[in-house]
């Protein structure tokens, strides 16, 4: 247990405290709704890419930034990861199924929004 932090256990079918500030849910729920997390689950929801792959496709983020948020989603399980052992190794990134679920709804938002600016666009 950290220290100065109390994990409170849930109950199998009670639901998380997602407003209490030690809850599970809410430590993944910052990193999928960080300024990159959102980006890397976006970028991954057509094909599995690897680091270099994923920092062009995501401008503006620097490669300590990606890792750090490539690091907190593979640990809440929402991306998997693969090591090539080739000089240099070649790492893969994709989305797990629950990674699939969460960033749905993420895609259907960024959906949306592209096509209410194209319509602001035509306008």
């Amino acid at each position: 247990m950290a220290e100065g932090v109390q994990r409170r256990g849930v109950e199998t079918g009670e639901r998380y405290d997602v407003f209490h500030t030690d809850c599970l849910a809410r430590d993944m729920v910052d990193h999928v709704t960080s300024r990159w997390g959102v980006w890397v689950l976006i970028s991954l929801r057509r094909n599995d890419l690897r680091f270099y792959e994923l920092r062009e496709s995501i401008q503006g983020i620097s490669e300590k930034m990606l890792a750090q948020t490539l690091r907190a989603l593979v640990e809440h399980g929402l991306i998997w990861r693969k090591v090539e052992p080739t000089t240099p190794p070649q790492v893969t990134y994709g989305l797990t199924e629950f990674g699939r679920d969460v960033g749905e709804p993420l895609t259907e938002l960024f959906d949306r929004i592209t096509q209410r600016l194209s319509a602001l666009d035509t306008a």
